[in-house]
């Protein structure tokens, strides 16, 4: 019996998920799922189309990075993952897209401010971007310190990956992560829309700001914490 299957069965499906949202095309984008029992990922292989994509491609990696099984060459992120699961124990899955309003935001180097009740259903802070990554940590490390640019920036702004589970990195794309897998791809489909409507409002009314934080406080904590109302019990 496959030990890996259930994992893989999982990072499978939320990959393909990818393209069922359109999140991203050809094969860019990719997602990973943790086993903290097991201490393993697995995680999309690098090149592959997402209309090829199969459950064994799919590459199963400790959390040093080597690979435990799989023939296929990692995705080229894998060692953004592989630090975000290590600096972030809370989070069990992390979704990378390349969908075309959240890059766009990133390009602009602009976090994503809170302009209506969509984003604050969701978040009750700005959607982070960080700063384009330096140019000695572009020639060194590259996608290992992509994942300490995303860990510094939210650790320098007190930003708790639990609550924001998303960030902009500067000049690339969009990261997501949740409890699971079907939160991580979750969180991508919600940043995208976000980054899609504040596009529209911000096109129409170059001046708009925030919204204001009464009405952030009530549709985000409608919706989650103990006084929750949203949804059915």
């Amino acid at each position: 019996m496959d030990s890996y299957k259930e994992i893989k069965g999982k990072c499978l499906k939320a990959n393909l998920e990818i393209k069922f949202h359109n999140l991203a095309i050809f094969t860019f984008g990719n997602v990973s799922v943790i086993d903290r029992m097991k201490n393993v990922i697995a995680i999309k292989p690098s090149g592959i189309s997402y209309d090829l994509l199969d459950e064994n491609d799919i590459v199963i990696l400790d959390l040093d990075g080597n690979v435990l099984e799989g023939k296929l060459l990692p995705s080229s992120d894998t060692k953004t993952h592989l630090y975000l699961y290590n600096k972030w124990s809370q989070i069990n899955s992390i979704c990378h897209t390349h969908s075309c309003y959240a890059v766009g935001w990133s390009q602009s180097l602009i976090s994503v401010p809170i302009y209506g009740t969509t984003h604050a259903d969701h978040l009750t802070e700005e959607i982070p971007c960080t700063q384009p990554m330096e140019d000695y940590l572009i020639e060194g490390d590259y996608e290992h310190n992509t994942g300490v640019q995303i860990v510094n920036h939210f650790s320098d702004n007190n930003l708790d990956p639990s609550e924001v589970q998303m960030c902009l990195v500067g000049s690339h794309g969009p990261f997501t992560w949740g409890e699971n897998e079907i939160e991580s791809i979750y969180n991508s489909v919600v940043l995208e829309e976000i980054c899609k409507m504040a596009f529209i409002t911000k096109s129409i009314n170059p001046n708009i700001g925030n919204i204001k934080k009464p009405l952030i406080d009530k549709h985000y904590y409608r919706k989650h914490g103990e006084n929750s109302y949203y949804g059915q019990n």
